[in-house]
């Protein structure tokens, strides 16, 4: 504790200023972001939040989502929606990252995600805001996105941009809590792999299930899941993903 109190976090929330630059100071500006990328099971799921130009600065508290408790993730679910131009989310499930590959499957999410926001609003928006340095969502062909919008005519990497663009933390946030909801409802139907805790994640108790039980509908199957090779995982579970798509999460 320091002489005059304790020590107070000096962390500053994202903020809407980068959103402002991209489009001069008006207009729609939409931020997007991922999660469940490094997830032994579930679908990767993407979230995208429009926001107009000038704000009025009454935007949600937001912060990246995993500096947040799940209880406040939750609650500001509705804030978001209250204050966001649009929002969506997409997903691309566990068979389609086995057969296009897992960067490709992210750009099949964010494509899903940004035709559900373009629907919604009912026209274009002009500046996509995508956390990171990787553009995955360019680099997915067309012919794995058929009867989705084109991708957008213009795309800004911004790196951290979940820490500093309340746009993209308030889409880490739905992608979050919706893939999360998935997760725990797929737990019910499969409780040995503990689920509704570490949402498919590799915890020791998920990997221990996969030894004991086996792969399930629900994993990544050209991901090393068990001891043995790849190829014998193959073989041993033969299709069992085949036919399954993100299709089935989408609102």
């Amino acid at each position: 504790m320091s002489p005059t109190g304790p020590l107070r976090s000096t962390r500053t929330l994202p903020d809407l200023s980068i959103e402002s630059s991209l489009v001069q100071g008006s207009g729609l500006v939409a931020g997007m972001d991922e999660v469940g990328r490094g997830a032994l099971a579930g679908p990767v799921t993407v979230g995208v939040v429009a926001v107009r130009i000038p704000d009025d600065g009454a935007h949600p508290a937001v912060q990246d989502s995993k500096a947040l408790a799940p209880a406040r993730r939750a609650a500001l679910v509705g804030e978001i929606g209250a204050w966001a131009a649009g929002a969506a989310v997409g997903h691309a499930a566990p068979a389609e990252i086995d057969r296009y590959g897992l960067s490709t499957a992210l750009g099949l999410a964010g494509r899903r995600a940004w035709h559900a926001l373009i629907a919604q609003l009912d026209g274009a928006v002009p500046v996509l805001l995508l956390d990171g340095r990787d553009d995955w969502l360019t680099r997915t062909p067309d012919e794995v996105c058929t009867g989705l919008c084109p991708r957008p005519e213009r795309i800004h990497l911004k790196v951290k941009a979940d820490a500093l663009c309340a746009s993209v933390a308030a889409a880490s946030i739905l992608a979050k809590v919706e893939r999360d909801q998935i997760m725990v409802e797929l737990d019910a139907a499969f409780p040995d792999y503990g689920w509704a805790g570490n949402k498919g994640y590799g915890a020791e108790g998920h990997r221990r299930a996969l030894v004991e039980r086996g792969i399930t509908e629900h994993h990544r199957r050209s991901w090393r899941l068990l001891p043995e090779p790849v190829v014998q995982q193959d073989e041993l579970f033969g299709d069992l993903l085949e036919g399954q798509d993100g299709a089935q999460w989408r609102a």
